[in-house]
C-alpha cells in the first residue's frame, strides 16, 4: 500500500494548501481586529477555525499511507529533528521579541520567566507542533503494539466525544492552565487521529475502486448536503453571538469531520495545480514565520496609519512573500533547514 498510494493521494495537498491559507488568514484577522472586529469578521473565521485540524489530521494520515504497520528505524529522532528544533528555534525568537517589546513598560516580564511563557507552557502559536509530536508518538506506539489489528470506527466515535467533551468541560469549568497546556493535551485532538485512521482504512487503492465499497455511514456523511447543513446552522449560531471562534471549540469538532470527509469525496483524482503544490512546498515555513512579518510591519508601518484595506492588503504581502523567501534562504543547507522549518518536496 505504501508506495503506490501515496501518489494518488491528491486530496493531501489540497487540504495542506488549504490548512496553510486558514491558519495564515486566522491570525491575519487577530491583526485586523485592532481596528474591525464585527459579525463580518467572525463569519470569515469560521472556514478558518480549521487550519490547525487540518494540519494534524495530514501528519497521521500521511505516516498511515506511508508506513502502514510499521514505521522505519529512527522514525522519531528523525520527527523531534524536524519539528522540536525549529519549535525551540522559533520559540526563542518570538519569546526574545515579546521581552524585549516590553522592557521599561508596565508589562515588563524578565526573560527566563518569559520564555517559560513560551517553551514549558507552549504560549505561542509553535504549540500545534508539540501536539504534532504527541501523534508521531502515538502512531509509533501503534505500530509498535501492532493496534492496527484493532478496528479503528469504534475508537473514531469514542475520540470524537473525549474530545468534545474534553473542550466543553475545560471552558465549563474554567480551567485555565498556563500557557497553552489546555490546548497541547492531546484529549482534545484525539479524535483527528482516528478519523485519519478510518479514511487510509477506506481510501481506493486502485481506479476501480469506488467509495460505494465504504461503509454506508460513511458514504452517507461524505455527502456535501451534510456539511452545508451543519454550515448553516454555525451561520445561524455567528449571528446569534453564540460562538467562540477558534479551533479548540466543542462545534468544530462534527464541523471538521464532515468538512474532511466531504472534501476527501468531492477532491478525490483532482490533481492539486501548481500553486497548491508551492503553497504545500512552503506551508511549514509559513506557518512558523507569518506571524514575525506581521509583527515587524505593525513596528515599521503601525497599525493605523494606512487605510484598512491597504493595512489588509500588506500583512499579506509583507507575511506571505516574506515567510516564502525566509524559507528558501533557510533551505539552501542542512541545518538551516532543520532549524527553521524544511521545505516539503512535492
Amino acid at each position: 500500500m505504501a508506495g503506490g498510494l501515496m501518489q494518488k493521494v491528491e486530496e493531501i495537498y489540497w487540504l495542506r494548501a488549504y490548512g496553510c491559507v486558514a491558519v495564515f488568514l486566522f491570525h491575519w484577522l487577530d491583526h485586523l481586529n485592532q481596528r474591525v472586529d464585527n459579525v463580518v469578521t467572525d463569519l470569515m473565521r469560521i472556514p478558518l477555525v480549521l487550519g490547525t485540524p487540518v494540519f494534524l489530521f495530514i501528519s497521521v494520515f500521511v505516516f498511515a499511507v506511508r508506513y502502514d504497520k510499521q514505521v522505519p528505524p529512527g522514525f522519531l529522532l528523525q520527527r523531534v529533528k524536524y519539528v522540536m528544533l525549529p519549535y525551540l528555534v522559533y520559540g526563542f525568537i518570538y519569546s526574545t521579541a515579546q521581552w524585549w517589546n516590553l522592557a521599561g513598560s508596565d508589562d515588563a516580564v524578565g526573560f527566563w520567566e518569559n520564555a517559560k511563557a513560551y517553551f514549558i507552557y507552549a504560549g505561542w502559536h509553535g504549540y500545534f507542533l508539540i501536539i504534532a509530536m504527541q501523534f508521531y508518538a502515538a502512531y509509533w506506539a501503534y505500530t509498535r503494539w501492532q493496534l492496527w489489528r484493532l478496528h479503528p470506527v469504534p475508537w473514531l466515535w469514542a475520540a470524537c466525544i473525549v474530545s468534545m467533551a474534553y473542550w466543553g468541560l475545560a471552558y465549563w469549568f474554567e480551567i485555565e492552565p498556563p500557557g497553552y497546556l489546555l490546548w497541547i493535551a492531546p484529549l482534545g485532538w484525539v479524535y483527528l487521529f482516528f478519523l485519519a485512521l478510518v479514511l487510509v482504512r477506506y481510501y481506493p487503492l486502485t481506479p476501480s475502486e469506488t467509495l460505494i465499497e465504504r461503509p454506508v455511514w460513511l458514504q452517507t456523511l461524505s455527502q456535501p448536503r451534510w456539511l452545508a447543513l451543519f454550515v448553516g446552522v454555525i451561520v445561524l449560531a455567528t449571528f446569534a453571538h453564540w460562538l467562540a471562534f477558534s479551533s479548540k471549540e466543542v462545534w468544530v469538532i462534527p464541523f471538521f469531520v464532515l468538512f474532511t470527509l466531504a472534501l476527501m469525496r468531492g477532491l478525490k483524482g483532482r490533481r492539486a495545480p501548481g500553486w497548491v503544490r508551492y503553497i504545500n512546498a512552503y506551508s511549514f515555513g509559513i506557518y512558523l514565520a507569518h506571524p514575525m512579518f506581521f509583527t515587524l510591519t505593525d513596528t515599521l508601518v503601525g497599525t493605523t496609519t494606512l487605510p484598512l484595506e491597504a493595512y489588509a492588503l500588506l500583512l499579506i504581502l509583507v507575511g506571505g512573500v516574506g515567510s516564502i523567501l525566509l524559507n528558501k534562504a533557510v533551505n539552501t543547507t542542512t541545518w538551516g533547514a532543520m532549524l527553521f522549518g524544511k521545505r516539503l518536496k512535492v
